[in-house]
């Protein structure tokens, strides 16, 4: 039986893969920040450990407590919405903390064991926001096309080890707390300069139209972890395949 460690899994796309390889007799390591035992179902085949992609020392604790691996996930990450002009440096490096670096060092603890055994998948979920220009996450989108370039120099480095690196890239979802993470985070939004574009894309945000569902992401992630044909970037959810095709 394989084994998968995943981050960010309190709540939506996380969440959702570690369920889906839970029903597919995968032995699963969910990873968030506070454990709680109670977001997943109860399974022998599940563990719950804490890690903070920001902070060394709990990685390193959390893929030792993990063992042997045949696939990471780096799901965990936030987003955050504003005009760039009015985004606090904070609040950018923030970003980049958990949704590049924290990606990077969880990649860089489980490597090693990847390459010693000549096998394993990485999948970094990223955000099809990378594919198409959207006002106000200036600094998100870069924290995430950053992970996939890292991701695409280091699939070329690993595959001499037979390390399969792949992206999934979601689309916006209603079943995440994004819009409202985003909100919370911004005082931002509330320049006035800018206040006729923020109602603008807030409003679009909620419109009807193609979406993604966390269990589009999970059926990704399952792809790029089984299947070696796959691409190199997978998009995720109805609106991602879309942006992707016309990209």
């Amino acid at each position: 039986m394989k084994t998968i460690l995943i981050t960010g899994c309190s709540s939506g796309f996380g969440l959702e893969t570690a369920k889906y390889f839970l029903d597919r007799n995968w032995k699963v390591v969910a990873t968030m920040r506070t454990p709680r035992e109670d977001a997943l179902p109860r399974s022998e085949h599940l563990r719950v450990l804490a890690l903070d992609v920001t902070d060394l020392e709990s990685i390193h604790q959390a893929v030792e407590a993990a063992g042997p691996l045949d696939a990471l996930v780096n799901n965990a990450g936030f987003g955050a919405a504003s005009p760039l002009e009015t985004t606090p440096m904070a609040m950018v490096r923030q970003l980049f903390e958990t949704n590049t670096f924290g990606a990077m060092a969880v990649t860089q603890a489980v490597l090693p064991q990847f390459r010693q055994r000549k096998a394993g998948v990485v999948v970094n979920v990223t955000s099809s926001v990378t594919l198409k220009s959207i006002p106000l996450v200036a600094s998100y989108t870069a924290s995430k096309a950053a992970v996939n370039a890292f991701t695409e120099v280091l699939a070329l480095e690993v595959e001499q080890f037979n390390v399969r690196v792949r992206l999934v890239l979601p689309g916006r979802s209603p079943e995440t707390r994004f819009a409202d993470n985003a909100r919370s985070r911004m005082p931002g939004l509330d320049h006035e300069a800018y206040a006729d574009l923020v109602k603008s894309v807030f409003a679009r945000f909620g419109e009807p139209g193609p979406i993604t569902h966390a269990q589009d992401v999970a059926e990704a992630v399952w792809r790029a972890v089984n299947d070696p044909s796959s691409p190199m970037r997978i998009p995720a959810g109805a609106d991602a395949v879309s942006w992707a095709e016309s990209s």
